[in-house]
């Protein structure tokens, strides 16, 4: 779908604001439909010849876009050229902090990733240790993409980060290095770092690039290490209040032997779905991975153990079948919850496990779902798997980059 024609709100808007407007239409339709001549533009865009032979030019004198090739073997001349976005006139940073991993992707002003690094957290290093671990994949990273310095960089964390200060909390059950890398990262460069919740930017990978990019309104339900949600609502993420919501895993539920308290989940959600919970589950159903399967997941060092373990179970077949329905049982409680709330109309199951689960495991939520709710909900496996923290951040990273060299957006 072409953005909007942007030749009606230069009727309204003063001449630069109409300009500022136009230019950014010519560059999103170039990054959706690849290089354009300028006569493809002017059809695109509903705008005037001499307009858009006036943004080409901006636009070109601002080193955003280039001639990139010529259009048509029997075309030769101006009219024949291509113009493309000049994908290298920014670099972008995303970052997903686990418990004992980092991981580093550097993009180009597409979202188009061009070097990636992983580095282990060992469980017993000191903070400024985590840190400088941490630092130097950022430095490798950005070397290995051919990049001097990020443009923009994007931190997923677990915990709460506040809407206000975007800075992260719950440091009482998070990781302390999380915060000290943010904050060295802050001090080392003039750059914009963004913070957001890890499960936020899942749910921003699935819906551009995984399960939901048919909805504007769905529930991410993270299922790895631990528990959570993201809720997009009419095309945004709801952050809440205080940056919490989507705590799912504190949500008291039936089946578990206490209550969670503000200090920790144990006794919510977290107790029935967790890696750990899932883990016992299967032990009791008899599932067990094969010796020589390792977690799926890329470079990402710390992946839970029941990703494995749920992968077994959906290819085990009926010999799997039992643990699937009483995992399955287990999810449909959350997303029950939520749906109550919210009457999301979709589900995702993101995460590691969520991912490993697939169909088999999707279609049994949504059957025990039913019986939960009378509110019609759709249940789709998550496609981005535990990737889905690093490549939301890339995405973020970019469109917030985008924003400051595109301009203002169409209407905005």
């Amino acid at each position: 779908m072409h953005p909007p024609r942007a030749a009606a709100a230069g009727r309204t808007a003063s001449p630069t604001t109409a300009r500022l407007i136009n230019d950014r239409l010519a560059l999103q339709l170039l990054q959706s439909e690849g290089p354009l001549t300028a006569g493809q533009l002017k059809a695109l865009t509903g705008l005037s010849r001499p307009t858009v032979a006036d943004l080409v030019e901006r636009l070109q004198a601002a080193g955003l876009i280039a001639v990139v090739g010529e259009s048509g073997a029997q075309r030769r001349g101006p009219n024949a050229r291509l113009y493309g976005i000049v994908a290298d006139r920014a670099h972008l940073v995303g970052l997903d902090l686990r418990t004992h991993s980092v991981t580093v992707a550097v993009a180009d002003l597409l979202g188009r990733v061009r070097a990636e690094r992983t580095a282990p957290i060992g469980p017993d290093d000191a903070p400024d240790t985590a840190v400088a671990t941490a630092l130097a994949a950022v430095d490798k990273a950005l070397a290995a993409a051919g990049a001097e310095a990020p443009h923009t960089l994007a931190v997923g964390a677990p915990g709460l980060v506040d809407p206000a200060t975007r800075r992260l909390g719950g440091t009482d059950w998070n990781s302390s290095w999380h915060a000290a890398l943010i904050g060295a990262l802050r001090e080392r460069t003039a750059a914009p770092v963004l913070l957001e919740n890890e499960v936020n930017l899942a749910a921003i990978a699935e819906r551009r690039d995984g399960a939901a990019r048919d909805r504007d309104t769905f529930v991410l339900l993270w299922l790895g290490h631990g528990t959570g949600a993201a809720v997009v609502l009419d095309g945004g993420l709801r952050r809440g209040a205080s940056g919490g919501a989507g705590e799912i895993g504190f949500l008291p539920v039936p089946g578990t032997q206490a209550l969670p308290s503000a200090g920790g989940c144990d006794g919510g959600f977290h107790s029935l779905a967790g890696s750990a919970a899932i883990c016992a589950l299967a032990a009791e159903h008899g599932i067990r991975p094969p010796a020589e399967e390792a977690a799926e997941g890329g470079p990402l060092a710390d992946a839970p153990p029941a990703e494995a373990l749920v992968r077994a179970a959906v290819a085990g077949g009926d010999a799997g079948a039992g643990f699937l329905d009483a995992l399955a049982a287990r999810i449909a409680l959350g997303a029950a919850a939520v749906c109550a709330v919210l009457d999301p109309g979709c589900v995702v199951l993101g995460g590691e496990i969520g991912r490993a689960g697939g169909d088999p495991l999707a279609d049994r939520v949504a059957d025990r779902l039913a019986r939960l709710s009378p509110l019609r909900t759709d249940v789709r496996a998550g496609t981005v798997g535990g990737r889905a923290v690093l490549l939301g951040a890339v995405l973020a990273a970019r469109d917030a980059a985008q924003n400051e060299l595109f301009g203002p957006a169409a209407g905005g």
